[in-house]
């Protein structure tokens, strides 16, 4: 019993030392701290996105924990691969003033989409196959609802390397079958 008790109190006095000694003053109050130099943080560029066109490209992005249909113009019709570019691009400024946000952004994890026959397929790496989490499911529900605004893209399928992948509905199950918007109904607001 005595030697935990030392132990203990050996334990208590190194923790003291290494907060004593870790260089950074005690205060009474909390008080905000400026950031100054590289520790500042920077704005992700955002990418050119077309103001004006004769087309009407639908994206799905979030607010409140919900899909939101924007309708943004482009030049030309956008394929599979543009639209998922638009995408992962995120809001740009005047959606984001708007309190619009993705789960998407700064994802690596998807690879490309393509389309054909009705069908779109993304294929995904390793790192966003479903798992069921809500921020999973509003991702998958983003590109799914995103794709399947395209005229000529009645269902969405998930791969990885060739493969079909399950991903996670708008209730979190998952599925390997394709998707269309309304397997994320409950997650879109009007």
């Amino acid at each position: 019993m005595r030697r935990h008790r030392i132990a203990a109190a050996v334990a208590g006095l190194t923790l003291l030392a290494l907060v004593a000694g870790c260089g950074v003053p005690v205060e009474d109050t909390a008080r905000e701290v400026e950031q100054t130099g590289n520790n500042a943080p920077t704005a992700a560029p955002t990418p050119a996105v077309a103001a004006s066109g004769p087309i009407t490209e639908t994206l799905y992005l979030l607010n409140d924990g919900h899909l939101v249909a924007v309708e943004r113009k482009a030049p030309t019709p956008p394929d599979a691969q543009q639209l998922l570019a638009d995408l992962l691009a995120g809001p740009i400024p005047a959606e984001q003033e708007a309190g619009l946000t993705s789960a998407l952004t700064g994802t690596t994890a998807i690879n490309s989409a393509t389309d054909a026959a009705g069908s779109a397929t993304v294929e995904l790496s390793t790192a966003l196959e479903g798992t069921g989490r809500s921020d999973d499911v509003l991702a998958f529900g983003q590109l799914v609802c995103t794709l399947s605004s395209r005229p000529d893209i009645n269902q969405v399928v998930f791969t990885r390397q060739g493969q079909r992948v399950g991903v996670p509905r708008g209730n979190g199950a998952l599925t390997e079958d394709p998707l269309t918007c309304a397997d994320y109904a409950n997650l879109v607001t009007q």
